[in-house]
């Protein structure tokens, strides 16, 4: 039996409005993840830049190896230390040549640099104050010659960690927000193409529980399908980032991802279940002469 041209239009349509819900639903369901995921990986993130920041202790050529090896020692005891790194004049000059592309001790005749030690910092106890008191104190040492650090990188990224969080959390509440706008309006558009269908139903004697029913069935399985195609799509974010970033070492506690993708879906199932629920009990309640 050939299909009515009305008949292939009606079911393009459907298809159409189906495949919008799902779009819908994984596209916002993916933003909202992978806001969810840095949020929670913010102070891994935070740390990381702070733990890049170092403070270069340059040595007088006149310092004896003993007390190079004492200030080594004393930095690396201290509890606020995470690495010491010694870098010998001649390492530093390749370093320099390697920058600028040419060897400057050709036309120098000599290594005008100092050896110098590099500290980082955990990032628990890294803050201003405390860095600048320690390069105060270094700096009584009668055998270095400066101590150097990117103070105002420093002051900023502390300024600005708790802004950064705080930006962070309230991108979340909307992103959730849009998340519940966007599925509710496609489901709602998508029940509207079948509010004659509904109420048909209704006026033959079908019972509301029944004619609810198969829409939030429907629903309910075009939201896992978002539901698993944002997931996917957030594994893949995340594998990337770790990727690039392996110092975050965003897998290191599966239970924090994990939290994140469980809630995606549930959220996703909870928006549509009460989304269609709404929806079609708006028209179950309509008068017949005001459903069209």
């Amino acid at each position: 039996m050939r299909q009515l041209p009305e008949d292939k239009f009606n079911r393009r349509r459907l298809i159409s409005t189906y495949f919008s819900v799902v779009v819908s639903i994984s596209i916002v369901l993916f933003l909202t993840g992978i806001i969810g995921i840095l949020l929670i990986n913010s102070k891994k993130v935070a740390d990381h830049f702070k733990e890049q920041i170092v403070m270069t202790i340059y040595i007088e050529d006149s310092a004896k190896e003993i007390e190079l090896k004492q200030l080594q020692k004393t930095l690396t005891i201290n509890s606020a230390t995470k690495k010491v790194n010694f870098v010998s004049k001649e390492e530093a000059s390749k370093r320099h040549a390697n920058e600028i592309g040419e060897e400057f001790m050709e036309f120098l005749g000599y290594n005008p640099l100092l050896n110098s030690v590099d500290v980082y910092f955990k990032a628990s106890f890294l803050n201003p104050a405390m860095v600048s008191k320690l390069s105060k104190d270094i700096e009584l040492y009668t055998y270095v010659n400066e101590v150097v650090y990117d103070k105002p990188l420093l002051e900023l990224l502390d300024e600005n960690i708790k802004k950064i969080t705080f930006w962070m959390l309230l991108a979340s509440v909307v992103f959730i927000f849009v998340a519940v706008l966007l599925i509710n309006s496609s489901i709602r558009l998508s029940i509207y193409s079948k509010r004659l269908i509904i109420k048909t139903m209704q006026l033959v004697g079908a019972t509301k529980k029944f004619i609810r029913g198969p829409f939030i069935k429907t629903h309910l399985l075009m939201s896992t399908l978002g539901s698993i195609i944002a997931m996917l799509g957030m594994a893949a974010f995340t594998y990337e980032i770790q990727n690039r970033f392996p110092e975050l070492k965003i897998f290191e506690n599966p239970y924090e991802p994990a939290l994140v993708f469980a809630g995606v879906f549930v959220l996703g199932l909870g928006i549509t279940l009460i989304s269609t629920f709404f929806a079609t009990q708006r028209y179950l309640n309509l008068r017949t002469d005001a459903v069209n």
